[in-house]
């Protein structure tokens, strides 16, 4: 699996915390090896963001993406759960 980040989503990530940016980097290679890792709790969204997916990075920060093709995706937000959901 093959993963880009938007502009949007690399805006947000530069105002997290360091531990959160190295928490977010390590969920993203388990990510790579398996998007379906239980430890992502990878689901889909509905409403606004009906066609995207997220997965946990902590108990409260989502990471936003969208498959772009079989083998590749893009990461268009992260943020906490009422910062994304409201």
């Amino acid at each position: 699996m093959y993963y880009f980040l938007s502009n949007n989503f690399e805006k947000q990530f530069k105002k997290l915390p360091k531990k959160i940016k190295n928490r977010t980097i390590e969920q993203l290679h388990v990510f790579i090896v398996d998007p379906m890792d239980y430890r992502l709790n990878n689901h889909p969204l509905t409403r606004e963001w009906a066609g995207h997916r997220s997965i946990d990075i902590t108990g409260d920060i989502r990471a936003i993406y969208k498959r772009v093709s079989e083998d590749v995706v893009r990461f268009t937000a992260i943020g906490s759960h009422s910062e994304l959901y409201e």
